[in-house]
């Protein structure tokens, strides 16, 4: 008889984005609502976006959260109310602060109107601390360049991982990503039967298998889940014998208190998200420049009793 994991496991859910575009939801999950900061998260393709498909995501608002883009491979045009312009590309880091509100779209980037091309990434949210909820909205695009990477060898001195780390420090590097909360975000390249030992970087942290199953603390952890350790509790990553595997690892501090969450909206009371669902009906946030489609709210409305 086995023994049980050690971690949580949670497999996710298909969640349509329109267009056909769906995209593969962890978090957030019945048996878990949050990792450190990190309270949603959506792994979407790879899919080929084709001369003619509409995988356009309209303007639509934030609040009390910051978004985190990343690429495996693709592009993603962002503009926002802030009035940023910037094509998000492979390996680079898109964090933005929704704070008291921002608007923005992710569209195909003109120059690929009539290519054909792999989208896949992850989408992140992280819940702003309680003190920052209400802070100015901003948009930071830290180029792949700018991220540092490093080769971590295995016990025999193999090359056994490349890690880079997105948010956070690890392995003596240190991302110039700056965040709110402790915050770790690492993109861990393992080497066919290869292993890694991560310490406990954060309070908490999980780990997710993109492409691979792998062993997590001497247990097996299928593709395309996301495994939570124990609050505290380290990892050990082993590949399969015979294939390379690519993991995602975040965590951070825990929560600072319960949120709310309802459509693209986080707070830490409900009545703000009220408010923000008033002022979008009412189109009081302020617009994307050249924009003139929005994402309406959904018929069903967020209840703040």
């Amino acid at each position: 008889m086995s023994e049980s994991p050690t971690f949580l496991p949670l497999k996710g859910h298909a969640k349509d984005l329109g267009g056909g575009f769906t995209v593969r939801r962890l978090l957030p999950a019945v048996q878990r609502k949050a990792v450190g900061p990190f309270l949603f998260f959506d792994h979407f393709g790879p899919v080929t976006v084709l001369p003619g498909d509409s995988h356009d995501v309209r303007p639509h608002p934030h609040i009390g959260l910051a978004t985190v883009t990343y690429l495996f491979s693709g592009a993603i045009m962002h503009r926002d109310s802030l009035g940023c312009v910037q094509q998000i590309e492979p390996g680079a880091i898109n964090w933005m602060t929704a704070g008291r509100g921002i608007v923005h779209s992710e569209r195909r980037p003109e120059s690929l109107a009539n290519q054909a091309y792999v989208n896949h990434g992850i989408q992140l949210w992280t819940a702003l601390p309680v003190a920052h909820e209400e802070a100015a909205p901003s948009f930071v695009h830290t180029p792949a360049a700018d991220i540092p990477e490093v080769h971590v060898a295995d016990a025999g001195g193999a090359a056994g991982a490349t890690v880079r780390v997105l948010i956070g420090t690890a392995f003596g590097q240190t991302s110039p990503v700056a965040t709110l909360s402790p915050t770790l975000y690492l993109d861990v390249q393992l080497s066919a039967g290869a292993a890694l030992e991560i310490p406990a970087l954060a309070q908490e942290m999980a780990v997710y298998t993109v492409d691979q199953p792998v062993q997590l603390n001497g247990q097996p952890l299928d593709a395309q889940l996301l495994g939570v350790v124990e609050t505290g509790q380290g990892m050990h990553l082993a590949a399969p014998a015979d294939t390379a595997a690519r993991l995602m690892v975040i965590g951070g501090d825990a929560l600072d208190g319960p949120r709310h969450m309802w459509w693209n909206f986080v707070s830490s009371r409900k009545e703000r998200i009220v408010q923000a669902a008033q002022d979008w009906e009412a189109q009081r946030f302020d617009p994307v420049p050249g924009e003139t489609e929005f994402i309406p709210l959904p018929p069903q409305r967020f209840k703040a009793d």
